[in-house]
């Protein structure tokens, strides 16, 4: 099956505190995004690669991409005012039937193993949604008071959300819901049963400088 990826890039890196958006810092020799980006065509070369930014920026990722030397072939795509534009426009690059993922690009340190793993289980139940067990106790604000939530019935969930494309399409042509606050829960809404995988703890999402860290650390590795 033919097989996609929309990188999520339209981020402004408000938490981040930087200049420019946290996708576009330099995380060793590359930007952030270029790293999410190789990641899945080093992993599967002959991948489609969509990349959703938001317009303003396109020049500048020109001149990062000049800079860095950075040649993986992708598709530039317009990211919209939410996530779910972003993706709705990421979709209209999509001709052939196949298996898309939607990645966050700031989630640089994906493993080949997971994207793999991913679109293996999206081809044999529809979509595949890693997610990782909670290890911190946790509680809830209820009532006036903050009750204990049972952390087993919890999961943290991650990109790449992976899904056959005629299901991903169709629930893409739903009106925006402000619930909608991944993938998943846009098909979800659409009457489709999520499948979880396995996520993965060093999948971690860039927002604060000692991500950064970390992430330069895991890369290293």
């Amino acid at each position: 099956m033919e097989r996609h990826v929309i990188i999520v890039a339209g981020g402004k890196g408000k938490r981040f505190q930087s200049e420019i958006p946290k996708q576009f810092i330099k995380l060793l020799d590359e930007c952030v995004v270029m790293h999410s980006i190789r990641a899945f065509y080093d992993c599967i070369p002959e991948i489609k690669i969509i990349l959703a930014l938001p317009e303003p920026y396109f020049e500048l990722w020109q001149q990062l991409c000049d800079e860095c030397d950075f040649s993986v072939p992708h598709t530039l795509s317009r990211g919209g005012e939410t996530r779910f534009q972003s993706v709705k426009n990421g979709l209209e690059y999509v001709d052939e039937e196949g298996l898309i993922a939607v990645h966050d690009g700031v989630r640089p340190v994906v493993s080949a193993k997971l994207i793999l793993n991913s679109f293996s289980e999206a081809e044999k139940f529809g979509n595949a949604i890693p997610g990782i067990s909670v290890n911190d106790s946790v509680r809830i604000f209820e009532n006036g008071d903050y009750k204990v939530v049972d952390r087993e019935q919890l999961k943290l969930i991650q990109t790449p959300q992976c899904f056959k494309s005629s299901i991903l399409k169709k629930a893409y042509q739903q009106e925006y819901n402000k619930s909608f606050t991944d993938d998943a829960s846009v098909v979800e809404s659409f009457g489709e049963q999520i499948h979880l995988i396995e996520g993965d703890i060093d999948n971690i999402k860039i927002t604060r400088d000692v991500d950064l860290m970390i992430a330069k650390n895991l890369l290293n590795q």
